[in-house]
C-alpha cells in the first residue's frame, strides 16, 4: 500500500530550497525516491541541502537563478530536462516577506514581493506545464501561507501574495487537471525557520502565536514533508486545486490561553 507514495524515478524542481521548509520539503521528495533539482540564490547553502540528501542515499543536484529573471527561470527548467529527461514534480516553495506599516510601504516594496512570491510562481509554472503537459502527467505544489485565507496588519503585500498564490492554484487545476496535470497548494502556519527568525527573537510573540494554536505550539519544518510526498505521489492522484492548511489548528479554531 505504501507503494502509492513512491517518487521513484520521478524528477523534481523546487524553489527556496536552501534551508528552512525548502530544504525540509527537498528531504521528504528524495527519501521518497524522486531526483531532486534545488534551486536558489544561496550557492552555499543549496551545497548543503545537496549534501543533505545524498547523505541519506539521495540524488539531487542545484541550479542557483535570480528567481525574478523569468529567461533564467526558463533555463533553470531547461537545465532540469536536460539532466534528468522529465519533470515530474515542480514546488513553487520561495517567497519573501517585507513587514511594514501599509501606508508607509513602497511601491518598490510592493513589487519585490510580487515579483517573488506570485509572478515567479507563474513563470516557472509555465515552464513546467510544457513538458508535463506532453508526459500527459505532472504535479504543480504551490506554497501559500495561513494568510492565504485570513489577513494581518504591516504584512498586506505578502497577505496579498499568499491570497492570489491560493486563486492562482485554483485556476491551474481548473484548466490543466483534464490533462493529467494537477496543481494544489500547502499552507503553512507558523514553523521554526530561517524567515521566522525576526521575530521569534520576540518571546511574547512566540508564546502569543502558540497559546492560539490548538496544538499548543509551532511547526517544525520535517512536519511539512508528508504533505509535499502525498501531494506529489500518485495518493494524491484526485485530488486538485485544494488548499491544504497545515498551521497546528491556528486558523480552525478562536483559542484563547486557558489561564
Amino acid at each position: 500500500m505504501l507503494e502509492i507514495f513512491s517518487l521513484k524515478g520521478r524528477s523534481a524542481f523546487i524553489t527556496g530550497a536552501s534551508r528552512g521548509l525548502g530544504r525540509a520539503m527537498a528531504l521528504g521528495l528524495a527519501k521518497a525516491g524522486a531526483h531532486v533539482t534545488l534551486a536558489g540564490r544561496d550557492i552555499a547553502k543549496l551545497d548543503e541541502s545537496v549534501a543533505a540528501i545524498r547523505a541519506i542515499g539521495g540524488t539531487a543536484d542545484k541550479v542557483a537563478f535570480d528567481l525574478t529573471d523569468p529567461g533564467s527561470a526558463a533555463a533553470a527548467v531547461a537545465g532540469t530536462l536536460k539532466s534528468q529527461g522529465r519533470l515530474d514534480i515542480l514546488v513553487n516553495n520561495a517567497g519573501i516577506n517585507i513587514r511594514t506599516a501599509f501606508m508607509d510601504a513602497t511601491m518598490a516594496q510592493w513589487n519585490q514581493v510580487m515579483d517573488t512570491n506570485l509572478t515567479a510562481t507563474a513563470v516557472l509554472t509555465r515552464e513546467a506545464l510544457g513538458p508535463m503537459l506532453k508526459q500527459g502527467h505532472g504535479r504543480i505544489i504551490n506554497i501559500g501561507s495561513a494568510l492565504s485565507l485570513v489577513g494581518r496588519e504591516r504584512m498586506t503585500s505578502y497577505v496579498a501574495s499568499k491570497h492570489a498564490i491560493a486563486g492562482f492554484t485554483k485556476s491551474i487545476a481548473a484548466e490543466f487537471g483534464r490533462a493529467g496535470v494537477t496543481c494544489n497548494c500547502i499552507a503553512p502556519g507558523y514553523f521554526n525557520t530561517e524567515i521566522n527568525t525576526a521575530v521569534m527573537g520576540n518571546t511574547g510573540f512566540v508564546k502569543n502565536v502558540s497559546d492560539r494554536t490548538t496544538l499548543g505550539r509551532w511547526g517544525e519544518p520535517e512536519e511539512l514533508a508528508g504533505a509535499v510526498v502525498f501531494l506529489a505521489s500518485d495518493a494524491s492522484s484526485y485530488v486538485n486545486g485544494h488548499v491544504m492548511v497545515i498551521d497546528g489548528g491556528l486558523t480552525a479554531a478562536f483559542v484563547l490561553p486557558a489561564a
